[in-house]
């Protein structure tokens, strides 16, 4: 019996589905197809699927409000797509896997049952902005697929290993630990697929593995990894923590917030029933980043133009990166395996990657102008300068892949 396995990735605007067939316990996941709707925020949305060959890309799609109607669409399309065999009925799907950014306490995957999902929506209010996409289609999920099994991949997961002294706010530590305060960190699901693919390709085993690694996109952030666990990441209680992104502030000063506007503690216009949004948050997760510097969420327009602000934004992301490339590099205590760039921006970012690692030459670190330029095609890929003291790469990291990849290899999650 072969199963298919759905990875759900939920965004604040769209929704991602990689579709996974196991031929059998124990064997690895194979990719047969993928579907996106993206716009949430900015209709109409747009539905791009591919399976094989055929391709469809950018449809405009009506009545797609939010992420639980994007799901039913993209579901609805895999089931009526009779050249998917795979998939002859919504019974065809056995494991859902959902990321889920914050998972609190949480150190691994876990089968989503009502105690677990419960517990998810009270970390809905410690972050708003982030799981009520996930559970919202984890709900529709229940509904929808009754005979599937729901398990959920928490982003915070990996960083769980953080150890006390890194992850403890100096703060009253009664209040913190009621209220469950102190750093989580987040793109854990990448950050696991980045250390074993990293450690595959040097030929390491993954616990003689340590590394520095950028996941750069619309959200960005640095991890620390030695001896194939987290050390420390960038980001914290939220994700709002660390480097900035499209439009995040990343970590400011925090009284900086209520000298910018009086009503900062005061519920935000993008509140709902379920959920609460103080203006602060929104102003510094929502009206911040290369949107509030640059007018754009492009990071491409941005390294492309000569505009004062734009520079100005590149010169401040670079700033940023170096600061926890460096620190990163001290808690390592220089034993580096290789600074890996991961994410969208990581991936295409031929630029900001020769800036970043320019300035961190006295670290050991060297380009190579010509590899840099060249496509990103592997999983893996060597951008570094060969004879450099340590290695420069950059990943092609895949978070939807690495769930089924742990699903299909857990027979606690699997069976």
């Amino acid at each position: 019996m072969a199963y298919i396995i759905l990875s759900i990735n939920a965004g604040s605007s769209s929704v991602k589905i990689s579709v996974y067939k196991v031929e059998a316990k124990g064997h690895a996941p194979e990719q047969i197809a993928e579907a996106q709707i993206a716009g949430l925020t900015a209709p109409p949305a747009t539905f791009t699927y591919q399976k094989g060959p055929e391709k469809i890309k950018g449809r405009d799609v009506k009545d797609i409000k939010n992420q639980e109607d994007a799901f039913k669409y993209i579901l609805g399309h895999l089931v009526d797509d009779k050249s998917l065999r795979e998939i002859s009925s919504k019974d065809s799907v056995t494991h859902v896997c959902h990321r889920v950014v914050h998972g609190g306490d949480y150190p691994a995957a876990h089968v989503i049952d009502s105690e677990t999902y419960h517990h998810l929506e009270d970390l809905t209010d410690l972050a708003p902005l982030h799981n009520g996409s996930a559970l919202g289609i984890v709900k529709a999920c229940v509904v929808i697929l009754p005979t599937a099994r729901n398990i959920a991949y928490f982003d915070s997961a990996f960083h769980s290993t953080i150890p006390e002294a890194i992850r403890t706010y100096p703060i009253n530590q009664e209040v913190a630990k009621k209220n469950k305060l102190r750093k989580y960190g987040f793109h854990g699901i990448s950050y696991a697929f980045i250390t074993r693919s990293v450690a595959e390709y040097l030929k390491k085993d993954i616990k003689d593995t340590n590394i520095i690694a950028l996941h750069l996109g619309s959200g960005a952030s640095a991890s620390v990894v030695r001896n194939g666990t987290s050390l420390d990441n960038s980001m914290g209680l939220t994700p709002l923590a660390g480097l900035p992104g499209a439009t995040r502030s990343g970590s400011i000063d925090p009284s900086l917030i209520f000298h910018f506007t009086h009503n900062a503690g005061k519920p935000s216009p993008s509140s709902t029933q379920k959920m609460h949004i103080s203006t602060a948050e929104d102003i510094l997760n929502k009206r911040s980043g290369w949107k509030a510097l640059t007018g754009t969420t492009d990071f491409g327009k941005i390294t492309s133009s000569d505009t004062p602000e734009c520079k100005l934004a590149f010169e401040i992301f670079v700033d940023r990166i170096v600061g926890y490339v460096g620190s990163y590099y001290v808690k390592l205590e220089g034993q580096v395996d290789a600074l890996v760039f991961a994410g969208g921006i990581g991936e295409k970012g031929e630029l900001l990657r020769t800036r970043v690692v320019e300035k961190c030459r006295c670290l050991g670190f060297s380009v190579d102008s010509k590899r840099n330029g060249e496509p990103i095609k592997a999983i893996v890929q060597d951008v570094g300068k060969i004879g450099a003291q340590h290695r420069t790469l950059v990943c092609q990291t895949d978070e939807q892949f690495e769930m089924a990849r742990g699903c299909a290899a857990d027979p606690e999650l699997f069976d």
